[in-house]
């Protein structure tokens, strides 16, 4: 599984990254009637960003996960654990698995 949910998320880090321009109007619309709305856009920057780089990194983390715990590698625990941070707030696919994952081994 984490396999697949590492294919997922680069994907969804691709998918974000393709449509920054999309997302950007979008929001943008929504700005022409705040005080302020450059900081709110700069704000907006920064999250999607960080939305971007946390996909990324938990895709890279539990292909790597899935990878070790299928070929039985030490490090697959570890690997587990930092992909489960990584995924616990992606609902609802990546909080099922990332919490099933530290129920088992963080025990």
């Amino acid at each position: 599984m984490w396999t697949v949910y590492g294919i997922i998320q680069l994907a969804a880090a691709i998918v974000l990254i393709v449509y920054i321009g999309v997302a950007t109007e979008m929001f943008g619309a929504l700005l022409s009637r705040v005080g302020n709305p450059f900081l709110w856009m700069g704000v907006f920057y920064f999250f999607y960003a960080g939305a971007i780089v946390v996909a990324i990194l938990a895709g890279v983390f539990s292909l790597l996960a899935g990878l070790s715990l299928l070929a039985g590698r030490s490090s697959a625990r570890s690997l587990s654990l930092v992909a489960s941070f990584l995924s616990v707030s992606d609902i609802p696919l990546g909080t099922r698995l990332g919490i099933y994952t530290l129920i088992l081994f963080l025990r």
